[in-house]
């Protein structure tokens, strides 16, 4: 251990306990979860993962991802915007994804909602989620220290429930923020605290 809540790695780097052990989740961490996410089709699809991950381990995401992304065309919204009924069908029927017809329904409604935010004022769904970046960002120093849920992914939450979208409650909005670096959750002494570039270490 280096600090409370880190664990050092054989390689000298501190991690949490989460991405310490299993390498699939050790490599997510180290090279992109927090990392700046400012293009449509990369938050929609981390929108839809992060649906599809509540009440589920992450971990069971991430090893299913590629399977969601050959599912879902690869995350494009227009594509998924047009699926049928055929297509629900097909989702429900394939294993190698969470086959969960109120989430498979949702990512079909966000896609859509996800197009209709292309002629909004307050811009793509990107720009839409990085508007509510916080003054500052939480500086936890063990894991029970950090947050769940925040007053700016309350405020989102609300915002895209007003412009269609579902399955895009508090919780899993911090999430989503903490997965595309609006804000970072790294925790303090970790080799990817502030890596970001969006906030100071």
């Amino acid at each position: 251990m280096s600090e409370p809540g880190l664990v050092v790695g054989e390689d000298g780097r501190a991690r949490p306990p989460w991405a310490a052990t299993d390498p699939l989740l050790r490599e997510y961490y180290d090279r992109e979860w927090g990392m700046p996410v400012r293009d449509e089709r990369g938050m929609f699809e981390r929108l839809s993962l992060e649906a599809f991950q509540a009440g589920l381990s992450w971990a069971t995401i991430l090893r299913k991802r590629p399977a969601f992304r050959s599912a879902f065309d690869g995350f494009d919204p227009e594509r998924v915007a047009g699926y049928d009924e055929q297509d629900l069908r097909r989702l429900l029927a394939d294993p190698g994804i969470v086959r969960n017809r109120a989430k498979v329904h949702a990512t079909v409604t966000n896609a859509r909602a996800t197009l209709a935010l292309r002629t909004d004022p307050e811009g793509d769904l990107a720009r839409l989620v990085w508007s509510f970046a916080p003054d500052r960002t939480p500086r936890p120093r063990t894991p029970a220290e950090v947050p769940t849920t925040s007053p700016e992914s309350a405020a989102l939450s609300r915002a895209l429930k007003a412009k269609g979208f579902v399955f895009v409650g508090p919780t899993t909005m911090f999430a989503l923020m903490e997965a595309v670096g609006i804000v970072d959750t790294h925790l303090v002494g970790s080799h990817r605290r502030g890596s970001s570039g969006v906030w100071p270490a």
